[in-house]
């Protein structure tokens, strides 16, 4: 299944269980923002300036990390 990304929350619409407007699950999307805003607080936690760099390591982490998993 490939990832389709949130229109935002004013083009969101749901059915109880999914969004009409990108098909994930409620659920789905509950867990990516939660995980969004623990990335945003560590930032802010350990006072990072070099936003960006954090998340392109995280951008270039996150495919091999699901490689190695996948494999095993």
């Amino acid at each position: 299944m490939a990832f389709q990304p949130c229109q935002g929350k004013t083009a969101c619409r749901d059915d109880g269980q999914r969004c009409l407007t990108c098909g994930r699950t409620l659920d789905e999307i509950q867990w990516l923002r939660d995980l969004l805003d623990q990335l945003c607080t560590i930032t802010i936690e350990y006072n990072y300036d070099n936003v960006d760099e954090f998340t392109a390591y995280i951008a270039r982490k996150l495919p091999k990390m699901m490689a190695y998993r996948r494999e095993n």
